[in-house]
């Protein structure tokens, strides 16, 4: 049997997944807060068995955390996250953790570092799409709608002239935490997220908004690649079909017997 031919096929499926995340992330360069999807390839072998078969996986999706650009906006509903938290958890600090803003989506807490924000007739803080962002203990925060312009400082409080009437919540999300991408620039973490105390190495930039982290040159550089991988993976599977024709024309004619 072939098995070059099944490596190749897998091969082009995978790569086909990459193009399409890659084309993705090009269409989102632009997105306010917008996180990269990346794929991870491998290749697997079976386990020792009486049919060994190689073959390339169709890649795992995952969401990077890099952080993306900061621009100033002068808006005072805007607000962008500067850095990560060290978040400690009952396993020791977890450098890798990623800090984010929370909004409350159809079925419980949606995470972001999307902070334009708008308020409503009643004075409710929203997302441009219209769900209520959370303070720090996951409700919803409402301000007095005249009370005047908002002031947000480092560690989130929401004041308006001398009264504080809010506080923007910031919520760690482990490391190994894998994320599950709820609209453009929301994500959904298989485990709950924890209420960051740390505002020494993250807190919010009032009138700032972080864009998308997509590289658009690293971007154009991954699709050259798995374009001429491709083509490759093409040409190895013409080769093969070209093998078994000879083999075949071989083994079918007496006088070569």
């Amino acid at each position: 049997m072939q098995s070059a031919l099944y490596v190749s096929l897998s091969a082009q499926v995978s790569l086909e997944k990459r193009l399409e995340t890659i084309a993705n992330n090009m269409a989102n360069m632009k997105t306010a807060a917008f996180r990269a999807d990346a794929v991870k390839f491998e290749t697997a072998l079976s386990r020792a068995g009486a049919q060994p078969v190689a073959f390339s996986s169709p890649g795992q999706n995952f969401i990077s955390r890099k952080e993306g650009a900061v621009t100033q906006t002068g808006n005072p509903l805007d607000v962008a996250i500067a850095g990560n938290s060290m978040a400690a958890y009952p396993g020791g600090p977890d450098p890798g953790a990623t800090t984010w803003m929370a909004f409350q989506g159809p079925n419980g807490p949606v995470y972001t570092r999307d902070g334009r924000m708008q308020m409503d007739i009643n004075g409710q803080l929203r997302t441009l799409a219209g769900y209520p962002v959370l303070d720090s203990g996951g409700t919803p925060i409402i301000v007095d709608p005249d009370g005047g312009a908002l002031t947000i400082s480092r560690d989130g409080t929401i004041s308006q002239g001398i009264n504080q009437v809010g506080q923007l919540g910031l919520f760690d999300i482990a490391s190994d935490a894998k994320l599950e991408r709820f609209g453009n620039s929301g994500v959904i973490p298989d485990r709950p997220a924890t209420a960051a105390l740390d505002f020494v190495t993250v807190g919010f930039q009032q009138g700032f908004v972080e864009g998308s982290n997509v590289d658009p040159l690293t971007e154009l550089t991954h699709m050259m690649m798995a374009t001429r991988t491709f083509q490759n993976v093409s040409s190895l599977i013409q080769d093969s079909e070209s093998s078994v024709q000879n083999a075949i024309r071989t083994l079918g004619d007496p006088s070569k017997a």
